[in-house]
């Protein structure tokens, strides 16, 4: 069974990325994701994920497979208590995104 939890709430930034709260059971923190300027290739992640001035990880453009596609970012965080793999959901009608958090 696959359980799927909000951890984070975003906004789009004036930027160009995003940014708002993570919150889990050990992690409450404001983060950014902000566009990544050096990305070379197609598996490069589009995003680096900012706590501060501090990289703690990255996000990837990815399509589901559902009809029709939606578009996600494939977020992880370099926790070193507890690393994070979500998927960033993005409501373009509002501007905002919710960060969903897989747990098997």
């Amino acid at each position: 069974m696959i359980r799927r939890r909000i951890i984070g709430r975003f906004k789009r930034s004036k930027q160009g990325g995003w940014e708002g709260e993570i919150q889990t059971l050990t992690v409450e923190r404001h983060i950014r994701l902000v566009p990544n300027d050096d990305r070379v290739g197609d598996n490069a992640p589009a995003f680096r994920v900012m706590l501060g001035w501090q990289h703690i990880g990255e996000a990837w453009d990815r399509q589901s497979r559902s009809d029709p596609p939606r578009d996600y970012l494939r977020v992880r965080i370099d926790d070193p208590l507890c690393p994070i793999s979500g998927a960033l959901f993005i409501d373009d009608e509002s501007g905002t995104a919710r960060l969903m958090w897989e747990q098997r």
